[in-house]
This record gives C-alpha cells, sequence and structure tokens, in this order.
C-alpha cells in the first residue's frame, strides 16, 4: 500500500521557510513503513533571534550507554519537565482548535500556495507536491498566531495541527503534532537549527536529526530529507 511521506522533516521547515525545519518531499512508498511526519512551519528571524553558541553533534562518536542516556534526557523534557498541555480529549481539541477545522478560504490559500508564495501580510505558507506537481497538502501559520501551525489537504480540511512552546523562536523548545482527533502524533525537542530529538505518539525514540540525515538509537542513519 502506498503511503504519502514528508521526506524532509523538521525543522520542518528548512524548505518552505528557510532558517528553521526542514518539510520533507512527498514520496510514494511501497512497503517500508515510515514514521509519522511532523511538519513544523516557523521561520527565524536573524535580525531578532540572539546568537547562540555551536551545539556540536557527537552522535556517532559516543557510546550506546550515553545515546540512551541522551535518549532519556530528551524524553523526559519533553513528556515529564514539560509543563504545557499534552495530551487533549477529542471535546477538548475540539474545543480549541475549532475555528480551524475548516479553512473557509481553501480556494484563496490553494491558489497562492500552489503558485508558490510563501507569504503575505497574514501568513507564511508552505506547500506540499505529490512528485513536484500535484499539490497534496498546505500549511498555514498566522502571523497572530506564531505558537502553531495548520495543514490542509486540497479541500481545506485539517490534517495536522502543531502546538509549539512559548519558547520560540528560542532555543530550546518544543513541538508537538497532533491529528484532527487531538492525538498525540509525534513530539520534538530542538536542540538547535541543525539537532533535533524525535518521539512518535507512543512516546517512542524516533530518530535524532542532525541537518539532512536523521540516525536511531544505535547511531544507524534511517532517513535523509532534501532541500534542508
Amino acid at each position: 500500500m502506498k503511503k504519502f511521506f514528508v521526506s524532509l522533516f523538521v525543522l520542518l521547515v528548512f524548505g518552505c521557510f528557510q532558517n528553521v525545519f526542514a518539510v520533507e518531499d512527498i514520496v510514494s512508498l511501497d512497503e517500508v513503513e515510515q514514521p509519522a511526519a511532523h511538519y513544523d512551519l516557523l521561520e527565524l528571524d536573524s535580525q531578532k533571534v540572539p546568537l547562540q553558541a555551536e551545539i556540536s553533534f557527537d552522535w556517532l562518536d559516543i557510546t550506546q550507554v550515553q545515546r540512551d542516556e541522551n535518549i532519556e534526557k530528551y524524553h523526559k523534557l519533553l513528556f515529564d519537565d514539560n509543563t504545557s498541555r499534552i495530551y487533549f480529549t477529542k471535546q477538548e481539541f475540539k474545543t480549541q482548535f475549532a475555528n480551524y477545522f475548516k479553512d473557509r478560504d481553501f480556494k484563496h490559500h490553494y491558489f497562492l500556495t500552489n503558485n508558490g508564495v510563501t507569504e503575505d501580510e497574514e501568513a507564511k505558507y508552505c506547500a506540499f507536491f505529490y512528485k513536484k506537481n500535484t499539490l497534496v497538502m498546505y500549511a498555514i501559520q498566522y502571523k497572530n498566531n506564531p505558537t502553531n501551525a495548520f495543514y490542509y489537504n486540497a479541500f481545506g480540511k485539517l490534517y495536522y495541527t502543531d502546538v509549539i512552546s512559548k519558547e520560540y523562536p528560542n532555543f530550546p523548545y518544543t513541538s508537538m503534532q497532533y491529528n484532527r482527533k487531538g492525538e498525540l502524533k509525534s513530539a520534538i525537542y530542538f536542540v538547535s537549527r541543525d539537532i533535533q530529538y524525535m518521539f512518535g505518539p507512543e512516546k517512542e525514540f524516533q530518530g535524532v536529526w542532525y541537518k539532512d540525515k536523521m540516525y536511531d538509537k544505535n547511531g544507524k542513519q534511517t532517513l535523509s530529507r532534501t532541500n534542508w
């Protein structure tokens, strides 16, 4: 069965919104199961974000014990020490995001994103194409609501919602992605622009991104992303 997979991830969006996350190109996968895609659409303004010390990536050089300790550290930061709300009931989620379940201006937004518009006075946009010519999803980050991003199909139906912590755009920060039922699909701890730890809906570790490559708990590369 074919699956649509966002092949850039995170930070989520290096591709559409430069300088932040990477949104992967959507490709067709016939057999291989992939982690849920997490699309973050926020763009850093280099004039407003303070400079920070460079954080080195040593995942491939440290021992397995040290990798396991790092995984536990970021798991705790995401799920134990995170004071923001992580889980919703279906009704709570629907109530909180009721105004976004349907994009009433989807024809306008479809036209914009399909024609390469990435920003206007109202919002920032990102388009997701299948085989580079068919728009299958677009995302909106409203400027009056920068800690949320909303992902719609071509007909304006909500697919996913990103909830970003208040620390954004300063690192570190967290980003949680939910489906339209309010179910957690992925959680990411953004250590820096280059390094992100990603966990799945059952709090399982899915990998650490370093620039354009993802590595599993054993240091094996599992994914790559374009447009980073």
